[in-house]
């Protein structure tokens, strides 16, 4: 079973900067934003449309580097959580959680007996094929796996500080799209109410030693969260940095003396 580098740079009081993944379904995708000094890379189920065969391929192109590769899951389902485990994701993200018995089955479906519930399957994509003890595997298999929350409405910011308190999650991520909206403030990340919102994760976070995590939005948005505490962030996802690069470029080259 393989390392989770992120999960221990994380437990060790360390940063882990990735990225999103959600519209350039290719081969070498994975290798490419490793190549740019990506730890991870999330691969998005949520709001990509990919299918199961999808995320198979590119789970299986980002084993091939030093990245770790995680999945954010549609919804809290069992067959949703272990099957991208199985296919050699190290760990997930689980949209809009909103309560402590929707957090925990998370934990549930991720992790092996005793911890949890997940069914077990071994000589697959998620050890390489390899043999070896099973019991052995069950244990490292439960210490790496990274477990994301994402609290990103009115509902689990009320519930925040139960959600964080769950044995078994690593990272509360902070949805800003989401929970803006569910706050009636769509957009506005700098407004009284989600500054606030900010605070009581952060402080939640604390009080349960759980992970901030946050998606930023530029360098300057990265920047202040990681001065807020946060240790885990994606830069961009691969569309949007495609689309600023080009922009710029092509601004840049309009502006230019003919």
């Amino acid at each position: 079973m393989r390392p989770n580098r992120v999960k221990r740079r994380l437990a060790e009081g360390g940063v882990s900067i990735g990225t999103f993944l959600l519209e350039f379904n290719t081969t070498g995708i994975a290798r490419i934003a490793a190549a740019a000094g990506a730890e991870f890379t999330i691969v998005d189920m949520e709001h990509s449309g990919w299918g199961i065969e999808t995320i198979r391929m590119l789970l299986a192109t980002a084993r091939g580097t030093e990245m770790v590769p995680l999945v954010r899951v549609p919804a809290t389902e069992y067959h949703f959580i272990a099957r991208v485990l199985d296919m050699g994701a190290m760990g997930i993200m689980v949209p809009m959680v909103e309560g402590e018995e929707q957090a925990r089955r998370v934990v549930q479906s991720a992790k092996y007996p005793p911890a949890g519930r997940r069914g077990a399957a071994f000589g697959v994509a998620h050890d390489d094929y390899l043999g070896g003890d099973m019991a052995a595997k069950i244990r490292v298999a439960n210490d790496e796996v990274l477990l994301i929350a994402q609290v990103e409405t009115a509902r689990g910011l009320e519930n925040v500080e139960a959600i964080a308190a769950v044995e078994g999650l690593d990272v509360i991520w902070i949805g800003q799209a989401d929970l803006t909206t569910s706050l009636g403030i769509p957009g506005q990340y700098t407004h009284p109410a989600f500054l606030e919102a900010v605070d009581r994760v952060a402080d939640a976070c604390r009080r349960s030693g759980k992970v901030l995590g946050y998606l930023a939005l530029d360098v300057e948005d990265g920047r202040a969260m990681l001065s807020r505490g946060f240790r885990m962030l994606a830069f961009g996802g691969d569309l949007w940095l495609y689309q600023q690069a080009l922009r710029r470029g092509i601004e840049a080259l309009r502006g230019a003396p003919s």
